[in-house]
């Protein structure tokens, strides 16, 4: 059965836990059995070491109640005999309650040194209760030697034998001693079971800790197995993962993880070789991608140094025209000042007319200026009519760049629209050529209809100066025509004077009109410059773009498929 990484590793930790829990159980019993033996010695032992303390201190009470009473009676057989009677019945029965007492511990030793004989937790515990009783039996004979000739003694002291009371004593301290002495020596037989207590739980200590010691190298052998197991179960499959995973990492695609199965390796494995198989792919589409990007950045950077190279061919196209407008800025500036000077000439005439009706007599003289002044303005209006149309020839040129240029945007535009998101810029700066064009042509119809009305104002002028002209040489041969004839004349040279300052508006109008084709005319200069420096962009950016297609197929290479 296929256990997950999780499973797994649960299960190592649950093992771990049950060994140490068990590790745990069995030192806790061990204890326990320590901590059993030692109460079980300490409650026995010093139980019976207690009686036995109790038991010398009655014997010696026994005897110290039969030594008082014998020194009583030999006292009273030497002339002392204050109540003799009541003393003698009080140590009687002193003595006989120690009796009643020491027989009663003795009986309560005997019994509990036989129940621990048979109880007792080790052989060598029970050699030693076994010894105890021994001298125990010994200490209870000598009890019953010491009652029966105490006995004997203390009738005697009843009877107030002195002499039967004296021959007994010796032998009835005797006795004594002898139970003093099976005493302390029951008392050494008890330090001995005591220190075989004390060996058997050294004893049962060092097995335990033995016993505990082999129980944690055991444990300690169990977790290391459990450890290998969960390694060999985890780790190693992880191991041929990283290793599949550096060998992805390298760029070599062509192998694939033999790990299946359902679990977390399993599945990594499974995904891991999906993942392969999509980088796969995603190479092979990365490659083919790659050759035609770079075979169409070459064709965007041939494109584009050809473009640039029209681009230039306009520019100079459009410097042309600048210069020829600028000309014709020059030429308008002129026709202004000759018009302003006709004006002038005209208000003189119209002084003169003024002043030959204040000298009649100079009206010859007069007329023959305003005739020659006349014959002046139809040679200056004739010239000015050979520069409106010098002006018409231009604005005709003017007009025609115009729709060049227009021309010239739209396949700018076609081709910014070609580039795609690289000639987004040279689409707007074909977009601002286009509206300078039509900016331009629309100039050049009005200056075109401002010139007519010009030409139409300098026909009118020629008539009107011919006409004074001929008045004039008329009023040379009627030099004593009339004021009403002068006046006429004034009002006809004020005509023209107005007539011209209708022409110096219209020319002054003109020279707007031409400067606005020239500010147009500079746009599309600026125009062409920024188209320039967009497709020299272009031209860059196609070389980047060739060198990061180049890139990319060298990083393609990089994989084995």
């Amino acid at each position: 059965m296929s256990l997950s990484i999780g499973k797994r590793i649960l299960l190592g930790f649950v093992a771990a836990s049950l060994i140490v829990a068990a590790l745990g159980a069995y030192a806790l019993r061990q204890i326990g059995s320590v901590r059993d033996m030692t109460d079980l010695i300490v409650t026995r032992d010093v139980g019976v070491l207690r009686q036995l303390d109790d038991l010398g201190n009655v014997a010696r009470n026994m005897g110290l109640v039969r030594r008082n009473a014998v020194i009583a009676v030999l006292t009273q057989g030497q002339g002392n005999s204050a109540s003799p009677s009541t003393r003698q019945d009080d140590f009687l029965g002193s003595w006989r309650q120690n009796v009643a007492e020491l027989e009663r511990l003795l009986n309560t030793i005997a019994s509990e040194v036989k129940e621990y004989q048979s109880t007792a937790l080790s052989a060598e515990r029970v050699a030693a209760w076994n010894r105890l009783g021994s001298v125990f039996t010994e200490t209870g004979e000598a009890f019953r030697l010491v009652r029966s000739a105490s006995e004997q003694q203390l009738r005697a002291v009843d009877a107030r034998d002195i002499a039967t009371v004296e021959t007994r004593n010796d032998e009835v301290n005797r006795l004594h001693d002898g139970l003093l002495r099976s005493i302390a020596n029951a008392r050494t037989a008890l330090d001995g079971v005591i220190a075989a207590g004390q060996h058997s739980v050294s004893e049962i200590y060092r097995n335990s800790l033995l016993s505990v010691a082999i129980t944690v190298a055991a444990s300690i052998l169990l977790s290391i197995l459990v450890t290998a197991l969960i390694s060999r179960a985890v780790v190693r499959p992880l191991e041929d993962v990283m290793r599949f995973v550096a060998q992805i990492g390298a760029g070599d695609l062509t192998g694939r993880l033999n790990r299946t199965g359902n679990d977390e390796i399993g599945r990594l494995g499974d995904t891991l070789n999906g993942m392969v198989a999509g980088l796969s792919d995603l190479a092979r589409t990365n490659r083919a991608a790659t050759a035609d990007l770079n075979a169409a950045a070459a064709e965007i950077r041939a494109s584009a140094q050809e473009q640039a190279a029209s681009v230039e061919e306009q520019f100079a196209a459009v410097q042309e025209t600048a210069a020829t407008v600028d000309e014709i800025t020059h030429s308008g500036a002129q026709i202004s000042k000759r018009a302003t000077e006709v004006i002038a000439t005209a208000q003189a005439a119209a002084q003169t007319a003024r002043s030959g009706l204040r000298a009649a007599t100079d009206t010859a003289k007069a007329m023959e200026s305003i005739r020659e002044q006349g014959e002046a303005v139809a040679g200056n209006i004739v010239a000015l009519s050979e520069k409106t149309q010098a002006i018409g020839e231009i604005i005709v040129t003017v007009n025609d760049i115009s729709e060049r240029t227009h021309l010239l945007a739209l396949n700018a535009a076609i081709e910014a629209a070609a580039a795609g998101e690289s000639g987004r810029s040279f689409a707007v700066v074909a977009s601002e050529m286009k509206l300078l064009a039509d900016q331009a042509k629309g100039a050049t119809a009005q200056v075109r209809g401002i010139l007519g009305e010009i030409q139409r104002g300098i026909n009118a002028s020629v008539m009107l100066t011919e006409e004074a002209v001929k008045r004039a040489a008329a009023g040379k041969n009627r030099t004593d025509s009339t004021v009403r004839t002068i006046e006429e004349m004034a009002a006809r040279v004020e005509e023209g004077v107005q007539t011209f300052q209708q022409i110096v508006a219209s020319t002054n109008q003109q020279q707007l009109g031409i400067e606005q084709v020239m500010g147009a005319l500079q746009n599309i200069r600026q125009a062409s410059q920024q188209t320039a420096a967009g497709t020299r962009e272009v031209e860059t950016a196609s070389a980047n773009l060739t060198e990061l297609a180049q890139g990319l197929m060298a990083l393609a290479e990089r994989y084995r498929l």
